[in-house]
C-alpha cells in the first residue's frame, strides 16, 4: 500500500517537473562531499540493465547495485545550493528561570550550502516511506528529493502552509498514510501465524486436505451427427433454414438427447456392478459416433476443490463405490471413488499459512469497514446509479498525482493514426 503512494508522489512530481521548460533535471547520483560524520567512500558499484522510467520520456541513468562497502555515514546524495534545515540551538537559561524556547540559527546564503544525505539518513527516510523498498524506487526517490526538498523550502518562504487549501490537503492526505499504516500493520499482524496455528487449523478441517483418486466415465450429451447437422446449420448463413426442416431437427436432437442420458444410466448401473470403467468409456464415445480417442478413466489426485462444487457428492462415497450420474452442460459424468488419503501436514504448512493470513487480514478489515454506514444527500451528491443501485466510490488521487487538483494531466500516449489510405 505504502509503495503505490509512493509512486504517485513520484509520477506527480516528475510529471511536474516535465511541464517546466529549461528545467535541467537534478543529479541523483552521489557526490563525493564530506558530511558531518565523516568523508565519502568511493565505491565501485556493478552496473544493471536499465529500467523503463515511471513518467517522462528521458531514461534515467542505468541503476546501480547498491555497494555493501558504503558506509552508513557515507553520503549517497548531496544537493547543492540547498541550505540543510536549521537546528534549534538551545540558550542558557538564567538560575532560577525556566528555559527559554530554543532560538534558530541565522540563515546562510544558498550559494554556499549544500545538504548533505547519508547512506543511513537516506535508508532510514526510504524504509519510512515504502519497506523494503527496489533499488529503482530508491533511485527515483534520489531523482525527486531535491524538488521536493527546494520546492518545499521556497513554499514555506511563501507561507504557504499557513493556507486553508494546505490544511485542507494535508488533512486529507493526513488520513490516506493513516490507511495505508493501518492496511500495514493489519498486514504485518496476519503474518504471525505460530506453527501452532497451522498444526491447530490442520486438525480442526481434516476434510480440506483429504486427497482422492477418482476414475471418471464420461457420456457426451449428444450424438456427433447431431453436432454436425448444427454446426453445418451455423456455417450457412446465407441461406435461411426452411421451417420444415426447423422442427425435424429440433426434435431429432432432443431424441439424441434423451437416449444419450438412458445410455449414461445405463453404464452407470454397469459400473457399479462392477464392469470396467475404460471398457465401459469406449462403449459411450462409440455410441456417440466419436471418432476421437475416448478420454483416460483414471483422474489424477484431487482435493475437494477439484471438482465442481455440483459434483462434490462423490467425496461422500466410500472407496469401491459409483456415484449417480451428474449431467450438465458439458455432459454426464460417472464416478468410482478408487481410495482416498490424507495429505501430510508437512506438504500443506504454507497453504495453511496462506489460508491463515488472508483469513486474519479479511477479518480485520471488515471490522473496521463493517463499523460504519453512510447517508448521502442525495439533493447534492445526485441520484443513485442505475437502477438505484450506487456506483463504488470514485478512487480519489493523491494529491500530488497527476491530475489531482493543482497537478497537471497525466500524461497520455499519443493516439494512433489510421493508415493513409492508398490513392486510386
Amino acid at each position: 500500500m505504502s509503495k503505490s503512494w509512493l509512486m504517485c508522489v513520484l509520477l506527480g512530481t516528475l510529471a511536474w517537473g516535465q511541464a517546466q521548460p529549461g528545467t535541467p533535471a537534478p543529479s541523483s547520483g552521489a557526490a563525493p562531499a564530506a558530511s558531518t560524520g565523516g568523508q565519502a567512500q568511493t565505491p565501485a558499484p556493478a552496473a544493471q540493465p536499465a529500467q523503463a522510467p515511471a513518467a517522462g520520456n528521458a531514461a534515467p541513468a542505468p541503476a546501480a547495485a547498491p555497494a555493501p562497502e558504503v558506509a552508513p555515514t557515507a553520503p549517497v546524495l548531496t544537493i547543492k545550493g540547498v541550505c540543510p534545515a536549521t537546528v534549534p540551538k538551545a540558550k542558557t537559561a538564567a538560575p532560577g528561570t525556566k528555559s527559554p524556547a530554543a532560538a534558530k540559527e541565522p540563515a546562510k546564503s544558498s550559494a554556499n550550502c549544500e545538504t548533505v544525505i547519508t547512506r543511513a539518513e537516506f535508508e532510514k527516510m526510504a524504509s519510512g516511506i515504502a519497506p523494503n523498498m527496489t533499488p529503482q524506487l530508491k533511485r527515483q526517490l534520489a531523482s525527486v528529493y531535491p524538488r521536493l526538498l527546494v520546492m518545499s523550502q521556497e513554499a514555506e518562504k511563501h507561507g504557504l502552509q499557513n493556507s486553508p487549501q494546505y490544511k485542507e490537503v494535508m488533512k486529507f492526505a493526513r488520513m490516506q498514510i493513516l490507511t495505508n499504516e493501518l492496511q500495514r500493520s493489519i498486514q504485518e499482524e496476519a503474518e504471525k501465524v505460530s506453527q501452532q496455528d497451522i498444526a491447530d487449523y490442520y486438525k480442526k478441517n481434516p476434510e480440506a486436505f483429504e486427497q482422492y483418486s477418482l476414475e471418471r466415465l464420461y457420456v457426451p450429451l449428444t450424438k456427433q451427427a447431431a453436432e454436425e447437422a448444427e454446426a453445418n446449420e451455423k456455417k450457412d448463413s446465407e441461406k435461411e433454414p426452411e421451417k420444415e426442416t426447423e422442427q425435424p431437427e429440433k426434435a431429432k436432437q432432443e431424441q439424441d438427447e434423451q437416449e444419450m442420458s438412458k445410455l449414461a444410466e445405463s453404464l452407470r448401473a454397469r459400473a457399479s456392478a462392477g464392469e470396467d470403467f475404460a471398457k465401459l468409456q469406449k462403449e459411450a464415445f462409440t455410441a456417440a459416433a466419436r471418432k476421437v480417442e475416448p478420454p483416460t478413466v483414471s483422474m489424477p489426485k484431487v482435493r475437494r476443490t477439484g471438482l465442481p462444487s455440483s459434483h462434490a457428492a462423490v467425496f461422500d462415497l466410500k472407496p469401491g463405490e459409483v456415484s449417480v450420474v451428474f449431467s450438465d452442460a458439458g455432459g454426464h459424468s460417472v464416478y468410482k471413488l478408487v481410495s482416498k488419503e490424507q495429505v501430510p501436514l508437512d506438504q500443506v504448512k504454507e497453504e495453511i499459512r496462506g489460508t491463515l493470513r488472508t483469513q486474519r487480514m479479511r477479518d480485520a478489515m471488515d471490522k473496521v469497514q463493517n463499523s460504519f454506514k453512510t447517508e448521502t444527500n442525495e439533493a447534492y451528491f445526485g441520484p443513485a446509479g442505475p437502477g438505484g443501485m450506487r456506483q463504488p466510490p470514485p478512487r480519489i488521487p493523491h494529491p500530488t498525482a497527476p491530475g489531482a487538483p493543482g497537478q497537471p494531466p497525466a500524461q497520455q500516449p499519443p493516439a494512433a493514426q489510421p493508415p493513409a489510405s492508398k490513392p486510386d
